[in-house]
């Protein structure tokens, strides 16, 4: 799903009290001579060593929080939801998601009660990769578009719905080799083929099969929702249409913004989606054909309002609950658990060295985001969603907060 928009534009992509140190995750050893360094490590330290864990007011936190012990709940206690290098149950988060603050922390308020929560049902866990604890950190939103139900003049380019003819192929059902491996694609004359490409979509392979969900006024924005891959539609009556991933034809993602830097269109510093944008205005005759570059074409779902009382608005992440602006983070779910609490020290994007330092919880996941120190932070909708997210490329760390009974498990394994 989502990625830092400069970067996947520009480079690529796809569409989170002890003295006791050292504890490691399941991957290997550290020390030993000629060992491997594993891709995850955790140290394990006190709250007093989260920087600026004292001054975070929480506002957002728990309704974020409360969201992904709505997915837990009700889950067998047993049920494995950890990665191999973090082991976790359900039932870890029982006793923390049950004893779950009512109150709804905001700027002035007294976050005290809330800091105690997770004081009490956390202990926390810098996380460390092969490099070290530092890592990138960049920024994604929620795309704004303007659209119709109905195909005018103004609104014209469609947004589609998942074609019945694409066809996603399991084939670990085929062998034990290929487990988890998929490829997108169609029957045609008896035969299993690749899905057309986007410039065969844009052209009109889909033409006539009542898939268009919506009709938007922008191509270029169109182009920027399969980017990010959900989004927001706003309809002349005012009316909010929420549309979210439903699938892809499986070709592969290529940047725009390389594609203009390598035939000298544009400079590397300027290949920001403002730069992007500039050059499409510019060359308007030309904005089909440089869409084409990137094969990989994106059908969306129409998601219904999420209209409860407390609860996040934003598009569904990869936990399966709406993202909280500000307070929801995008890991590598193969190593990092979603649903965790997430401690996050780095800086405002920008060249400013402001420190951004608060408390997140891993409900995302995206193509570019790989390795144990690398989070892509949620900004969520609108203009200015679009600035801090364009603008975000900041070195940072950050904690993993395990429920205490996971911490207890934990302490009491044998070194590996």
């Amino acid at each position: 799903m989502p990625l830092a928009l400069a970067l996947v534009l520009a480079l690529g992509g796809c569409g989170d009290s002890t003295d006791k140190r050292g504890e490691q995750s399941a991957g290997g050893q550290t020390g030993a001579p000629g060992a491997a360094v594993p891709p995850l490590r955790l140290e394990r330290v006190g709250f007093e060593d989260l920087p600026g864990w004292r001054a975070e007011d929480f506002e957002g936190a728990l309704m974020a929080l409360r969201a992904s012990c709505a997915r837990v709940d009700g889950q067998p206690e047993d049920r494995a939801i950890g990665t191999e290098a973090i082991a976790l149950t359900a039932g870890d988060f029982a006793t923390a998601c049950a004893g779950l603050p009512d109150t709804a922390p905001g700027p002035g308020a007294d976050a005290g009660a809330v800091r105690h929560f997770f004081q009490d049902h956390f202990v926390p866990y810098r996380v460390l990769g092969p490099e070290g604890a530092e890592g990138l950190f960049t920024g994604y939103f929620e795309a704004e578009l303007m659209g119709s139900r109905m195909r005018t003049d103004t609104y014209d380019t469609p947004i589609y719905g998942l074609p019945e003819d694409l066809i996603v192929a399991d084939l670990g059902r085929f062998s034990d080799d290929l487990a988890g491996e998929r490829i997108v694609g169609r029957v045609e004359g008896g035969r299993f083929v690749p899905y057309p490409d986007r410039g065969a979509i844009e052209g009109g392979y889909l033409a006539e099969r009542d898939l268009e969900l919506l009709w938007i006024d922008d191509p270029v924005d169109v182009f920027l929702l399969q980017v990010q891959g959900s989004g927001r539609v706003i309809l002349p009556d005012g009316e909010v249409v929420r549309v979210g991933f439903a699938g892809h034809n499986g070709r592969p993602y290529r940047s725009i913004g390389r594609v203009l830097i390598e035939r000298g269109d544009l400079a590397p510093h300027a290949a920001s989606w403002d730069g992007i944008r500039g050059w499409i205005t510019e060359n308007p005759e030309k904005a089909r054909a440089l869409f084409a570059e990137n094969p990989r074409f994106v059908f969306f779902r129409e998601v219904p309002a999420r209209t409860g009382p407390g609860q996040p608005d934003g598009p569904i992440g990869a936990q399966g609950v709406p993202l909280t602006p500000g307070r929801s983070l995008a890991v590598d779910r193969g190593l990092i658990p979603l649903g965790l609490p997430v401690w996050l020290d780095t800086t405002r994007p920008g060249e400013s060295d402001a420190p951004l330092r608060r408390l997140m919880v891993a409900q995302d996941t995206g193509g570019a985001i790989k390795g144990a120190v690398r989070g892509d932070y949620f900004w969520g909708h609108g203009d200015a969603a679009l600035a801090e997210a364009g603008r975000m490329r900041s070195r940072g760390a950050y904690y993993l907060l395990l429920p205490e009974a996971a911490a207890t498990r934990r302490r009491a394994a044998p070194s590996s």
